[in-house]
């Protein structure tokens, strides 16, 4: 009896900013997680970084200091392809295809365009098109599932629009993809401000865990945690209890315990000094061993950029196929000397 084939997963991260805890515990634990069960791919969205000006040696920096983290947090090269976008040419190729497809108005009337744009002087041709890339990045790879935040939705359902319209137009090629929301954990606040969400953009003083963090940096962020005027430790819809939800969120993910066991394990605290210092504690032994195996992949350049060029590889023999397909579907020839 042959085994069912494994549902595939298409997950993008930007390499700007560094990670921080919101990150790890909203979307990498999860990646690492979910290894085994389906066929992972990971990929480091360099070329949807350049919307905005970066410098390029910051990028270039970003990009395996990215990696390095990724494959330090437990993404194993084994189970999962993890790669760089602008190292397999079928994304910016396929993203071309796919814009002659779309329609602007849908482009234009995307929230996250119509808001970065409102704050910008000059709007680049880029940042209207990076969601058709993102639907090459997804579509490429024939991906079932993407795993994403409330405020990805919109561009996933535009990579299912354009999926769903290519097959209309020259015969069923792509998987249309589903969208994955994690239930738990899927937005860490800021610790100044427990409404806003952890950002990369905030980071700073006071703002978030980065997992680069010495354990001491950690304890004092985690000391400075915004509550409330209380000293009640419960799990509460109340907005004020915001501060206490997310160092409770926290805990119960880092310690894979259940809300019942969060709150015993504070059942005797003397107020939300010991809770804190809970969840500090809990935070330095996760992030520890990430931040210590990230030093020594960044001090090895060779073993870092051979585990990327295997990811490349394992990459471009999906996603060269499947452009392939596409472009003799609309009417091009292919010459057997780019054939894979």
């Amino acid at each position: 009896m042959s085994q069912a084939k494994k549902r595939r997963v298409f997950s993008g991260i930007q390499p700007t900013g560094q990670l921080h805890l919101g990150n790890y515990l909203g979307a990498i634990r999860h990646w690492v997680r979910g290894q085994g069960q389906k066929e992972n791919f990971i990929c480091i969205v360099d070329l949807h970084a350049i919307t905005v000006f970066q410098e390029p040696e910051a990028l270039r920096h970003n990009t395996r200091s990215l990696a390095a983290m990724l494959l330090a947090a437990g993404i194993d090269p084994d189970q999962t392809t993890l790669f760089v976008q602008s190292h397999v040419r079928a994304h910016a190729e396929g993203s071309w295809f796919l814009s002659c497809i779309t329609p602007l108005g849908r482009l234009e009337r995307m929230t996250q365009y119509k808001d970065k744009s409102a704050r910008q002087e000059r709007v680049d041709t880029g940042l209207l098109t990076y969601p058709v890339l993102q639907a090459a990045d997804i579509l490429l790879y024939d991906a079932d599932e993407v795993p994403v935040g409330e405020d990805q939705k919109q561009h996933l359902e535009l990579s299912r629009d354009i999926a769903q319209r290519f097959n209309h137009l020259y015969g069923d090629t792509f998987v249309v993809p589903e969208p994955k929301i994690a239930k738990v954990g899927a937005r860490i606040m800021g610790f100044d401000d427990p409404t806003a969400k952890m950002s990369k953009s905030l980071a700073g003083k006071g703002h978030s865990v980065l997992m680069t963090d010495q354990d001491k940096v950690i304890e004092k962020t985690l000391k400075r945690a915004v509550t409330d005027s209380g000293n009640e430790i419960v799990y509460s819809e109340d907005p004020e209890k915001a501060g206490v939800n997310n160092l409770l969120t926290i805990y119960q993910l880092m310690t894979d315990k259940t809300p019942e066991q969060v709150l015993a394990d504070f059942a005797d605290a003397r107020g939300y000094g010991d809770l804190k210092k809970g969840v500090a504690e809990a935070v330095i032994e996760g992030v520890r061993p990430i931040r210590e195996r990230y030093n020594e992949l960044m001090a090895d350049p060779a073993e870092l950029d051979g585990l990327l060029a295997r990811g490349a590889e394992q990459a471009r023999a999906v996603a060269e196929p499947k452009l392939i397909q596409v472009k003799e579907k609309m009417g091009f020839g292919v010459p057997a000397e780019v054939r894979p």
